[in-house]
């Protein structure tokens, strides 16, 4: 039943993404790009990912965290021979270093850095389709995060990069999720995510 209701929240979230008009897909990602250079105060590394089709980015956000003297990690997804998703490997971001990859993803060229380097970012944007304001994310569904999360620095912080109607009151969870720590919006910026009272703590 749960997973038949999160396919459907899927469905009705990336057709509205699809539906937003190309000038505000453009704004929303400049505004974006203004508030993550704020990042540099707070870490010296920061996981993050290429925005592809609708998702809320650009890859002027990915240069914008450069410029400050951030190092910008990028995932690179890999499955097992049975297809089942692994933990995510990463590379460093250079603009002029990207190559098409699976799913219809460009990640970074290079020697790729294993799955437990991401215990080294203080931030972690996480691509999602709607965030609660418990935490509980959204995403599509392939499990890559969810077995990647697992190993950051338990203290990172957590940013789920959506839209400003894709932070709602509540999404269906599991006691498994890792929650996020703060959603990013265009015209919210940074807003800090609650644990509500029985609720699983982030893993």
């Amino acid at each position: 039943m749960e997973a038949a209701c999160k396919a459907q929240l899927r469905t009705q979230f990336l057709a509205a993404r699809r539906a937003v008009p190309p000038d505000v897909r453009q704004a929303e990602a400049a505004t974006l790009k203004a508030h993550v250079a704020t990042l540099a105060a707070v870490t010296d590394t920061v996981c993050a990912y290429v925005p592809v089709g609708s998702e809320p980015g650009s890859t002027a956000l990915l240069d914008a965290l450069a410029g400050t003297g951030v190092r910008v990690l990028l995932p690179i997804s890999r499955t097992s021979s049975d297809g089942t998703p692994q933990a995510l490997w990463w590379g460093e971001y250079h603009s002029e270093h990207l190559a098409p990859a699976a799913f219809g993803l460009l990640e970074p060229a290079g020697d790729p850095l294993p799955p437990g380097t991401v215990a080294r970012a203080g931030v972690i944007l996480v691509p999602a389709l709607a965030v609660d304001r418990r935490g509980v994310r959204l995403g599509r569904g392939a499990g890559f995060y969810d077995r990647s999360l697992p190993l950051r620095n338990p203290i990172a912080r957590l940013i789920a990069v959506v839209r400003d109607s894709e932070l709602v009151d509540e999404l269906p969870g599991e006691s498994h999720d890792v929650r996020m720590t703060d959603a990013l919006t265009p015209a919210g910026g940074f807003t800090p995510l609650t644990q509500q009272p029985g609720m699983p703590a982030t893993e």
